[in-house]
């Protein structure tokens, strides 16, 4: 019995169709092809797996298991590996786990290996006599250098290389070149030069009714996917693990959900939404999803395009939901076309400001122990969960350090739109009014008054009134004692005072800004150096002592 991914017209929703054995007339005797996974973890809209199927008598379906992103790291300051969390790990075995289940209900499997991607391939390749290899096209600086390699031998091998576009909804190359070789640098320029996708005006093949059996294996040592604990890492505990199951199965159901309610989808608009709401997100959820390629973003705009044709009227790009499918398209482009695009130095779309990295503050900030509550129930709510709302997404460390933090813990951290982001809400790059910052008081307190969000992310402070929940130190003595929560022993003071540690960074951005205006961009070491001198001797030599703690940037 085979089992094919079939559409359920009208609504495009995917379910399992099974249907009888038959062979595959155009299929070529002694032909293979090796289909690698690395992203696009799914069945449906999968067109490297379609060609690998396309006229073979046998597919191996390949993962392998790299120590860069897997190997467990003692001294990382969180469980996972040196380059990721173990949340986002666990979702990752888990959407293998579901990719193979839906191989063999095909008549396949997955076949995990593991040690050095590109020499695992190569000497798969060699091994098996495969005719083809397939895989994904991927944007991301390691996979281009690690793709040059396996290309390169499997051209000189005279095998078939087909890795096509379909992690995102344009070909970024293609809109680098419509701009005379440079991505663009803001949100409508994107629009303007890329117009509708080529492939939206026809449905997608998302209907895979066989897959050619596995070939024979040989020596290579093939495992199945193996579970956190064989990694060699820690069971995650109930409380420390993410409510977000990875996989193919779980993506389209949550898109099925999302999607059910017409009137939401058609009104959603981003910045719009409580991040506070935890228990039920105001957003989709989805992202994990298309980071791993569980779900094609390709599938998700052409059902979201589907709701629009039916209601009367509905948001558009860029707070629309398939404006956010797009600026996920506009990061990886801007991305994929910038050099040093993750990091401040050798990077041409970066503001060049000379930032104090204060371990004390950042530590502070990533272990939710700034005593403010907002920002602190916002880290433990990533430290667990592995995702928060984009608007919780906000505070004072340098970008990279910040980054690095949230590449860590979030289960869809993607390398294109985390740095995206972080140069974004840091005002180095796309966003330049740095004069706009939010309160961690306020901010939280527009949406959730009472603090539910806090209580149950902070459980110390579950008992404090509601008057002193976002400012727990202004509460006095009497109301800390009876709310079993003394400020400065069970819960910290504040790091920073926030009012000047805001006009602080705002007076040395301005410097910056001067400084990058005056020279054009072409911001030396050196003249960092001089700035922080500069800076450092403006301040008032009364202050310094109560401001050490407060500095953002030197």
């Amino acid at each position: 019995m085979r089992v094919s991914l079939c559409l359920s017209s009208p609504n495009r929703f995917l379910q399992f169709c099974h249907r009888p054995n038959s062979p595959n007339p155009s299929m070529a005797s002694g032909s293979g092809s090796l289909m690698w996974f690395r992203k696009g973890l799914r069945i449906h809209d999968n067109p490297a797996l379609q060609h690998a199927a396309k006229e073979s008598n046998c597919v191996y379906p390949v993962f392998v298991i790299d120590p860069y992103f897997m190997e467990p790291d003692p001294n990382a300051f969180s469980p996972g590996s040196s380059r990721a969390g173990l949340n986002r790990i666990q979702f990752l075995l888990e959407s293998l786990v579901d990719l193979d289940s839906s191989l063999r209900q095909l008549g396949s499997r997955l076949l995990v290996l593991k040690g050095d991607p590109g020499e695992v391939i190569i000497r798969c390749l060699k091994e098996w006599e495969v005719k083809r290899l397939c895989f994904e096209y991927d944007t991301d600086p390691y996979y281009q250098a690690l793709d040059i390699k396996v290309k390169n031998h499997a051209s000189a091998a005279g095998i078939e290389v087909f890795s096509p576009v379909s992690h995102t909804l344009f070909d970024c190359a293609d809109i680098i070149q419509k701009n005379g070789g440079r991505p663009p640098l803001s949100y409508q320029s994107f629009l303007k030069l890329a117009g509708q996708p080529s492939w939206a005006s026809s449905p997608l093949s998302t209907t895979l009714s066989w897959l050619p059996p596995v070939g024979d294996v040989g020596t290579c040592e093939i495992s199945n996917v193996p579970t956190v604990k064989e990694l060699g890492y820690e069971e995650i505990g109930q409380d420390e693990s993410t409510p977000f199951k990875g996989g193919e199965s779980e993506a389209l159901k949550r898109l099925r959900e999302s999607i059910r309610d017409k009137e939401w989808v058609a009104n959603f608009e981003k910045p719009k939404g409580d991040p506070s709401a935890f228990l039920k997100p105001a957003t989709t959820v989805l992202s994990p999803y298309l980071k791993f390629g569980c779900l094609s973003s390709r599938y998700f705009y052409q059902c979201l395009t589907d709701v629009y044709k039916n209601v009367k009227r509905h948001t558009s790009p860029p707070v629309s939901l398939v404006g956010q499918l797009l600026w996920r398209d506009f990061f990886y482009t801007v991305g994929f076309g910038t050099p040093n695009f993750d990091h401040m130095k050798g990077n041409r779309i970066c503001k060049q400001i000379p930032w104090n990295d204060d371990d004390e503050l950042l530590a502070a900030w990533r272990e939710a122990r700034t005593g403010y509550p907002w920002i602190d129930a916002i880290m433990v709510q990533l430290r667990k969960w592995g995702w928060m709302h984009h608007l919780a997404r906000h505070c004072f460390v340098h970008w990279e350090k910040g980054r690095d933090v949230f590449e860590r813990l979030l289960i869809d951290s993607d390398w294109a739109i985390n740095n995206g982001n972080w140069l974004w809400l840091s005002c180095s790059s796309f966003f330049y009014q740095y004069n706009r910052i939010y309160s961690p008081i306020s901010f939280g307190k527009k949406y959730d008054p009472n603090g539910n969000y806090i209580r149950h992310f902070l459980p110390i402070l579950k008992d404090m009134p509601k008057e002193y929940i976002y400012e727990p130190w202004t509460a006095p003595p009497s109301i800390q004692a009876k709310a079993k929560c003394i400020i400065g022993k069970d819960y910290p003071k504040p790091v920073v005072c926030h009012d000047s540690a805001i006009k602080e960074c705002k007076r040395k951005l301005a410097e910056a800004y001067a400084l990058n205006k005056r020279l054009d961009g072409s911001v030396t070491e050196e003249d960092l150096k001089k700035l922080r001198r500069k800076l450092e001797e403006d301040e008032n030599p009364e202050s310094n002592t109560s401001r050490t703690r407060q500095k953002l940037i030197g």
